[in-house]
């Protein structure tokens, strides 16, 4: 009697060491037998060596074929992605603070001379100027109670718009930057599929 068995890759794994890969490292399985899940789950798929270097793409075709080799009696339902990337982190090292408030410091310089040259390009300060005497009927070179706001406003609203506050998150939405990088991630997922995949190899034998 065959079993259905449903699999569904995981899209990106990582490991911090060369070791054998195992479908319940790289997929989420389930059947109705909890006994055939639980061998499937300790199937070994692949062992990761040297010559893979840190990436490994595991194809969900190269999978299916060999379970079904080794299961005769089950049939496999494919669900969701159809890859699976495997990277291998080496472990992280703890963090230099030296080297942290070294480019925090260029950070806060860049980002002020930014900001400074942006403001004079624009003649922000004849701007404040002039708002000041409009509504004051004085000329003042230095309008303090507009300038001071203003600065306070800039600081607060970049904080709004990044969403964070170190490790605090101000609400659920993700910020600008953050949906960069996931664009970023899911561009070069799709290139390391295309490109690491071997079933996309049009010459294996070089």
């Amino acid at each position: 009697m065959t079993t259905i068995v449903y699999l569904r890759m995981k899209k990106n794994i990582e490991f911090s060491e060369m070791q054998e890969v195992q479908l319940k490292h790289i997929a989420h399985i389930s059947s109705t037998d909890p006994l055939l899940n639980k061998k499937l789950e300790n199937t070994p798929i692949y062992r990761i060596s040297k010559k893979d270097k840190n990436i490994v793409i595991m194809d969900s075709f190269l999978i299916i074929d060999h379970l079904t080799k080794t299961f005769s009696t089950i049939e496999i339902q494919l669900i969701g992605p159809s890859q699976t990337i495997i990277r291998v982190v080496a472990k992280k090292k703890p963090i230099n603070l030296l080297m942290v408030s070294i480019v925090w410091i260029i950070l806060f310089i860049g980002t002020a001379m930014t900001i400074m040259n942006f403001h004079y390009d624009v003649s922000m300060q004849q701007v404040q100027q002039k708002l000041h005497y409009l509504l004051t009927g004085e000329q003042n070179q230095y309008p303090l109670w507009i300038q001071i706001p203003y600065s306070l406003g800039l600081g607060i609203g970049t904080l709004l718009f990044f969403n964070h506050w170190f490790n605090k998150r101000f609400n659920e939405e993700p910020s600008p930057l953050e949906v960069e990088i996931y664009k970023y991630q899911q561009d070069l997922d799709n290139y390391l599929n295309q490109h690491e995949n071997k079933l996309n190899d049009t010459n294996p034998t070089s």
